[in-house]
């Protein structure tokens, strides 16, 4: 598999020097700065690249060329957001940039309550705890409805956390629901999110799977004549949030995905964290049932709890069986090779990471730390080796 690394450009506080220590070969990047729904410059796009290249890696992924809100919504000037996607998609195949990840999650991107959350040992992971959510939404958005979305164990512990916490708790608990927009230019306080909200009111998961099959024809037949391979990010939580619906949740989603425009272009981002936070959801057995369709993939592991809580595991724990998830992954690979593919390996990275160590001193993007994402990286390195070996695969990890 080709090893790759996110890297955030100027709002990142690693460099390309720093990303070169960690033996990846690509990186995985975008314009960040470029307004959603603006075209990307081709020379925007060279100047990047070039200074990928300069630095010794290869651009191997976009992550993230964004889908502008009204598009989701089903609203305003479709016809020029299109036009927009359709030419950044051929601006970036003149540059050489074949895969491209995206998300269709409404409003919000990943969510997390806890930035720092402690863990065994020393480090601090991510978490999102569902008592801190129904919090935030009862009683800190004032959303009534949300009384539904949690059991009454959760609204009790909710109330308590509330009545407890400071207004700095507060204001911490929405800047870890708002840091999920790297780059994003929308950043909400309490009363933006609500007229946010209110512009989906009426949006429920058959009208949002409306407006995506819409996105998928309209983009997917230009990105299969440009070479590009499209893939969409799962739902982070894979869950609804906010009384917005979430429709890249888990199998039947993809499923219907995959059918909704049924060509190769039209894959999938294989993020093992989003779809193993949801119990349900059997990740290996779902990367066997897409796997011509997976086209670039995120491992990473989270631990689940009863009350719908999660947390981020280092890469080899948590309740995903990474070992098993990897074998599915060089399999397709594999099958890939013998067809005569030659773009037959599959790029991952090591997604999100404890911070650890001197990490800790340092301003990094929330999830994305140095050391973490090395460990994880080495881990999940030593797997593949490990399975490549055992199966007759010389070479089948660069």
């Amino acid at each position: 598999m080709l090893e790759t690394w996110r890297w955030y450009g100027q709002f990142d506080g690693i460099t390309l020097p720093e990303i070169a220590q960690t033996g990846a070969a690509g990186i995985v990047t975008a314009l960040h700065e470029i307004p959603y729904g603006a075209v990307w410059p081709r020379d925007a796009i060279a100047t990047r690249k070039a200074q990928i290249d300069q630095a010794g890696f290869s651009w191997s992924v976009v992550e993230s060329l964004p889908v502008h809100e009204d598009i989701k919504r089903g609203t305003g000037d479709l016809a020029r957001l299109f036009a927009n996607y359709r030419q950044s998609l051929a601006n970036l195949a003149a540059e050489g940039v074949q895969v491209v990840c995206y998300n269709f999650m409404p409003l919000l991107d990943w969510t997390r309550t806890e930035l720092a959350a402690p863990v065994a040992r020393g480090g601090s992971c991510l978490r999102f705890s569902a008592d801190r959510m129904a919090a935030f939404e009862l009683h800190m958005l004032g959303r009534a409805a949300a009384a539904d979305d949690y059991p009454e164990d959760v609204r009790a512990r909710a109330a308590i956390w509330f009545q407890q916490a400071s207004q700095q708790d507060r204001d911490d608990l929405l800047k870890a629901i708002m840091s999920g927009l790297p780059g994003a230019f929308d950043r909400y306080d309490i009363d933006g999110l609500r007229r946010a909200l209110r512009a989906y009111d009426g949006i429920d998961r058959t009208a949002l799977r409306a407006n995506y099959q819409r996105f998928l024809a309209e983009v997917i037949p230009a990105a299969a004549d440009l070479g590009i391979r499209m893939c969409v990010h799962p739902d982070d939580p894979p869950r609804d949030i906010l009384g917005l619906p979430r429709i890249v949740s888990d199998g039947d989603d993809l499923a219907w995905i995959a059918q909704a425009f049924d060509d190769p272009a039209n894959g999938f981002t294989l993020c093992s964290g989003s779809l193993g936070a949801n119990p349900a959801n059997d990740v290996p057995a779902i990367a066997r049932m897409v796997a011509g369709r997976i086209h670039f993939v995120h491992l990473r592991n989270v631990r689940k709890f009863p009350d719908g809580s999660f947390e981020e595991a280092a890469h080899l724990e948590g309740d995903t069986d990474m070992v098993a998830l990897i074998g599915v992954l060089l399999a397709e690979e594999a099958r890939r090779r013998a067809t005569g593919r030659a773009d037959h390996l599959i790029p991952f990275r090591p997604d999100h990471g404890h911070v650890l160590l001197s990490d800790f001193d340092r301003d990094l993007v929330p999830g994305y730390p140095l050391i973490g994402r090395l460990r994880g990286l080495a881990e999940l390195r030593g797997v593949m080796h490990a399975l490549a070996a055992g199966a007759g695969q010389p070479g089948a990890m660069v």
